[in-house]
């Protein structure tokens, strides 16, 4: 396992898949890195390509409201992708890409500790909580692994582009929040 400068460094210089020939910015992960609770997206977009930061632009902006709605901001928690690199007009990342990728994330949640891990969307639910998993159908479960509790909402891009989710993720939210609670985090 990299320490954090290490893992950070390999990572920017990663030519692992092809997505390397075209990214402007490695998207590293930003937040508290002594957090119990990390979010994963399934890899950055234009905007996140172009400033080297998960989450930004508008679901950026939505991400940080969905965050306040359970006490937490950026300083409060870690928030990392699948992919480190955008894919090509923010397709799905190929099964390729995320094999390319996922032991920079397998470290950063080594050297994090997580007790809950947020997965955002499908693609981070089909990765770490299940290969079959459906959000549509799972989002708000809760499944433990190895000491770590996850779930799964919506992506914050789906909750823009259908409004009629958000009630769904809402509650997704507060359970999220009571499971903070009862682990004790707050």
């Amino acid at each position: 396992m990299l320490q954090w400068e290490e893992l950070h460094r390999v990572c920017m210089d990663c030519t692992k898949c092809a997505l390397c020939e075209t990214r402007n910015n490695v998207v590293f992960g930003v937040g508290n890195r002594q957090t119990d609770i990390l979010f994963v997206g399934e890899g950055p977009g234009e905007q996140e390509d172009l400033k080297g930061e998960p989450f930004v632009g508008p679901a950026g902006k939505l991400l940080d409201d969905m965050l306040s709605i359970i006490d937490l901001d950026r300083n409060k928690c870690y928030i990392a992708n699948i992919v480190k690199c955008r894919p090509p007009k923010n397709r799905d990342p190929l099964e390729t890409e995320q094999d390319a990728c996922i032991d920079y994330l397998r470290n950063q949640v080594a050297l994090i500790k997580p007790k809950i891990i947020v997965c955002l969307g499908r693609i981070a639910a089909t990765r770490l909580i299940r290969p079959d998993f459906r959000i549509t159908r799972e989002h708000g479960t809760w499944t433990e692994r190895g000491g770590i509790w996850f779930t799964a909402t919506y992506h914050p891009s789906a909750l823009l582009r259908d409004v009629s989710k958000r009630p769904d993720a809402f509650d997704d939210l507060m359970a999220i929040r009571e499971k903070i609670r009862s682990l004790s985090m707050e």
